[in-house]
This record gives C-alpha cells, structure tokens and sequence, in this order.
C-alpha cells in the first residue's frame, strides 16, 4: 500500500524565526536577567536553534531543564518538558517526545493552564500518530482543538490542529474529510496572513490532490510551496516537499524524476538530521529501485528504512516496510522471507488500522461534531430566551400603558409557556427517533455480519494463497504439474458470484433496491461499482473492501473516487455519508 507522509504543524502557530541576530541580542542580555526572565530566554534561543542547529539547541535545553527543576516552579518545568518533547520529535525519538509531552501535560492539568496545555496536546496528538496510536491520536487532536476552541485562541493555533486532524483523517484513508480540514485551514491561514503555515497546508493539500489523481493541481501546489521553502532557506521542509514531488512522479511512472527528487530530499535529511525523513526517503528510493528492476539494491534500501523506523519508533511506517522487504525477497527469489514478513505486515496492519479502531475513531469525530452542535442549539435557545424576556418586558409596558396588564402579563406567559413546551417536545421526538434510529442501525448490522465476515475472509485467504503459487511458479522442481490445475480452480472459486449473490439477498433485504437507486442515480454504473458501494454502506475497511473484491487498497480508493464522480457528487459530500442516506 502506498503511504506518502505528511508535513504536520508541530508548534502552535506558524511562525520561526531565522534572525541570527535575534539570538544574539538575548544572549547578551542573558547575564543581566533574573532567573525567571533567563529561564524564558533559553526556551526562545531553543525554540529558534532546534530545526536547524539541533545540537546547539540542547545545550540550552539542558540548561533551561536543571534551572526549571531546581527552581521548583510546576509551570517552568512544565514549559521545558514541553521543549525536551519537541526537541525529541525533532530527533525522531517519538517514544522520548511521548513521555516528555505527558510529564508536561500532567502539570499543565494541575496548574489548571488551559492555553499551554491545548498547544502540548496538538504536539502529542503528531507523535501518537507517528507510533501508531491512532485512537489516541484522535483523541488528543479533538482536545487540543476544543480547548483552542473555548479560550478563543488565534487562527494560528486553530489551523495546527486542523491540519493534524486531517493528516490523521488522511491515515485512515478519509481522503474528502482530510481535504475539508486542510482546505479550513488554507483559508485561515489566507484570511489571517499565516505565510509559513499556508505552504504547509498547501504541501499537504497536494497530496490529497495526488491521491486523488489530480495531478496538474498538485504539481501546482508543490511548485508554490518548493519556491517558498527555498526562498526562506527552510531546508528541513524543502526535503519534506522534495520527497513528495518524487512520490507525484513516481506515482505519475515518471520514474528518472521521481528519483532526482528523491535524492535531493535524502541529501538535505542527512544534513540536517531529521532520521524519520532519511527513513521514508530511503524507503521511497527502495520503491525506485525495484521498478528498475535491482532487488538487490531495493532490499537493501528497504531494510535501512525498517531499521530507522524500528528506531525512530515510526510503527505506522515499520508496517509498510514488511511488505516492501516481502516484495525484494519475492524478486530474488527467497520466498521463506517473503512470506514471513508478508504475515508480519497483515499482522502488525491489523493491529494499527483494524476496523474497530477506526469506527472508534470515527464516532469520536462524530461527537465532537454533534457536541458543537449541540452547543450552537443552547446558544440559540439561550438568546431565545433573552428575547422572550425581552418580549415579555415589552408587552407588560405596552399592557401597564393600555390598563391591560394583567392581560399582557397573561399573554406573555402563555407564549413563553408555549415555545418551551414546543422545544421539549421536539427535543423528546428527536431523541425517540434517534433511539430507532440506532436500534435499526444495531439491526442490520447483526443481520449482515456473519455474511460479510465470511466474503472478507474467503476472499483474503485466496488472495494470500494465489500469491503463494505464483511465487513457486518458477521453481520447476515444485507443483510443476498441479500449478496451472490449481490456480485455475482458485480463480474459478474466487470469481464465482455465489457468495456475492447470497450477500446480495441478505443485503436487499435490509437496504430496499439499493441498487436500483444506484442505477437511477447513474444509469451506466457497473457490478463492481455496486458491489464498492454496498460494502461501503456495510462500512467496511479499505483494506477488506480490498482483501473481498481482490485488488490493492490504493486501487479501492481510486475506485472511491471515480464512484463518486459517477454519482455527480459534490467535493464537499462524503461518499459512504451519501451511500448510507440511500
């Protein structure tokens, strides 16, 4: 499965500074500073050196750390926790930054310090994801935002938790709702001026655009953001962005370009130390290498970036590289290899991506959907309320003038009386119907589970068994006379309808003519297309929509797309949201 990593905002704004001169002058002011002053000095030179002079940078986080502690002051420790978590990331230590975040958010809790704590969350959130804690990714990014949310934080720090979110939404293989949040947080960062956190959406922007096989817009979109970085002399995210237009050409088979760029990124990550990009850039090279036909090289390639990302503690990345060495194993021969780190890959896969994660991650999305939601009606009640009153002091005066005011009085009441009876009894309908809703939902899930777990599993077994068999293929010494029986009766089970048929019935009976809404939508959609569909209602994974209909996840997600077209969706629709409404 192809996998191009992100760009993500670390800090909670966007800006960095690169005036040496800047640094100068707080050093000089250093000797004459009280301890608390000078404790925030070694945290700002920190902040300024940590890109690109890590090892400068330390030294001042080290002293900024023993004075924080020695000081006994919870908040000042908390701050340096925070810089040695970033100081970490930066080092690709993710398990290091993990702990250090966590010690720093347990003080910021304590100290009851709402706005530095949303910024440390938005950090933890990036290394979770990087270790492949996804639920707990989710969680920590929808904090951080609900937080940034209340305190009325500036666009800056609203827009670092968007793109995390849809960096987050994108692993999970929510193209359009990634998309949607990168697309907020161009427009805050346009709307407010943020220049250095509008090139990162825009690189991550590209992607999505490349995934969806728009590639004259993202090309567009990386030209812009290669000018910027090299203009600011950013080299870290000039590799970043140098790795991503390699991956748009590789994915576009323009295999020379995508390896120049790709060579360029490794040259800069070497340079200036980031370990996770020297990973994903040697593993992207590996991918170069095997499309030229040098599996020897390729593998070589691929068991750098698997050490790096043992290492690094990248686990989402650590998965793809079983599959990667599987495949260099499977060119040279060395089959024992390549089926052992295939069942580490679907094992480890499993464990990271599996579908209950997901749907957890999905309905914490939800709630916080809902919840703002749920915010913006007892605004609106609460301001009804204010003008009922208001209403209710306007007819009194009216009725006191007229001699009526017992009648006003009255009447006011009776109205106000009214429209809260009104409000509760929508409220009740709405939560009776909700509750059916659910019940029917939780109905039709039992009644389809056992029918698709079977598709799932009957069709990953055969996938998994063919591949076996072509790898023996050339073995003359192996299954020389059975190969060909064999393979062409794994075919013919595999392609058989019948299991597709049985699910057809059982589907139709709970989702009335899905189809054929499907074909009065397009007239011209295929079996297949109907078949996507219908295991997208069932809410199914990519990679078990993959696994049933026997292609490659990424094949699934171009499918979604080129559905969703015949469909005449809109960009701003979701698919499975419209495919469930049906």
């Amino acid at each position: 499965m192809k996998r191009i990593y992100l760009v993500v905002l670390l800090f909670t704004g966007f800006g960095w500074s690169q005036d040496q001169a800047k640094i100068d002058s707080i050093q000089l002011l250093l000797p004459k500073q009280s301890d608390t002053v000078k404790m925030n000095s070694y945290n700002s030179i920190f902040n300024m050196l940590v890109r690109k002079q890590p090892e400068v940078a330390k030294k001042y986080l080290d002293t900024l750390l023993t004075a924080a502690h020695d000081s006994k002051n919870s908040s000042f420790i908390a701050k340096a926790l925070r810089s040695e978590g970033v100081y970490f990331y930066y080092q690709s230590d993710y398990y290091a930054s993990e702990k250090s975040y966590t010690k720093s958010i347990q003080l910021y809790e304590e100290l009851n310090q709402k706005k530095p704590l949303s910024a440390v969350l938005n950090n933890l959130g990036i290394v979770q994801k990087y270790l492949g804690k996804l639920e707990a990714a989710a969680q920590t990014h929808l904090r951080s935002l609900k937080l940034k949310e209340e305190l009325g934080l500036g666009a800056s720090d609203i827009a670092a938790s968007l793109v995390n979110i849809g960096v987050l939404q994108w692993e999970l293989g929510n193209l359009e709702l990634s998309t949607e949040y990168y697309e907020k947080a161009e427009k805050l960062c346009q709307e407010n001026g943020l220049t250095w956190g509008l090139n990162l959406v825009r690189g991550n922007l590209a992607a999505n655009y490349k995934n969806s096989e728009q590639y004259d817009k993202a090309l567009k979109y990386y030209n812009m953001v290669l000018a910027h970085w090299e203009e600011q002399k950013d080299y870290p995210a000039l590799a970043k962005n140098l790795n991503s237009v390699g991956a748009l050409y590789f994915q576009m088979d323009s295999i020379s370009k995508a390896k120049s760029y790709y060579i360029k990124s490794l040259e800069l990550s070497r340079k200036y130390g980031e370990p996770q990009m020297v990973g994903l850039t040697t593993r992207n090279l590996g991918k170069v290498s095997m499309k030229e036909g040098r599996h020897e090289l390729a593998l070589q390639y691929f068991l750098k970036a698997q050490d790096i990302s043992k290492k690094t503690g990248t686990m989402v990345r650590n998965v793809g590289d079983h599959l990667n060495i599987a495949e260099a194993y499977a060119a040279l021969g060395n089959y024992k290899e390549a089926y052992r780190n295939r069942a580490v890959h679907f094992e480890k896969y499993d464990s990271i991506f599996e579908k209950e994660k997901i749907e957890q991650i999905n309905d914490l999305e939800a709630r916080y959907q809902s919840e703002k939601k749920e915010a913006a009606i007892a605004l609106q009640e609460e301001e009804i309320k204010t003008l009922n009153e208001k209403a209710k002091v306007d007819q009194l005066t009216k009725g006191l003038y007229a001699g009526g005011m017992a009648s006003a009085l009255a009447l006011s009441g009776l109205l106000v009386f009214g429209f809260r009876q009104r409000i509760k009894k929508n409220r009740i309908a709405r939560e009776k119907q909700e509750e059916i809703y659910r019940n029917e939902i939780e109905h039709k899930k039992k009644e389809l589970t056992s029918q698709t777990l079977h598709l799932v599993q009957k069709n990953t077994f055969i996938q998994e068994l063919m591949e076996n068999l072509q790898n023996i293929k050339n073995d003359p010494d192996r299954f020389k006379v059975e190969f060909r029986r064999i393979v062409m009766l794994l075919k013919k089970e595999n392609a058989s309808d019948k299991d597709w048929e049985t699910f057809k019935t059982y589907f139709a009976e709970v989702h009335n003519d899905f189809d054929q809404k499907l074909k009065t939508l397009s007239s011209d959609i295929s079996e297949k297309e109907i078949r996507l569909a219908a295991f997208l209602r069932m809410n199914l994974t990519t990679k078990e929509i993959a696994a049933t209909m026997n292609v490659m996840p990424d094949s699934i997600l171009k499918s979604k797309y080129r559905l969703k077209k015949k469909l005449g969706l809109s960009k701003d629709t979701d698919l499975t949201t419209f495919l469930n409404t049906l």
